[in-house]
């Protein structure tokens, strides 16, 4: 049974790789905008996350995209980067840090 948009975010800290984040601190930001829309944050200080429901006023990088294509991507049935590549999924922001985001989370679920 697939997981709602919420629940997804509520078990990214699970899939946090912390030795991947090790002297990174910075904040990652994903706007929903369909059917299950919200606002979420992770904020990454020094190798350890936490999410942050409702968003922050200043991330450092921000994903923009639907329910379904976020869901996919999280349980890695969507390349992140080929959504990027087909405007599925917009960033914005240290673009650097966004090309970091398959290392720190372990997809799939």
């Amino acid at each position: 049974m697939s997981m709602t948009v919420g629940e997804l975010f509520a078990a990214l800290s699970t899939r946090f790789n912390h030795d991947a984040a090790v002297g990174l601190t910075r904040t990652l930001q994903w706007r929903i905008t369909d059917a299950d829309p919200g606002v979420w944050a992770f904020e990454i200080v020094d190798g350890r996350g936490r999410l942050i429901p409702g968003g922050v006023a200043e991330p450092d990088t921000t994903f923009t995209t639907s329910s379904e294509t976020w869901m996919a991507i999280a349980e890695g049935r969507q390349d992140a980067m080929r959504a990027f590549m087909t405007g599925k999924l917009k960033v914005e922001g240290d673009m650097m840090l966004a090309m970091k985001v398959p290392k720190l989370f372990v997809t799939g679920v």
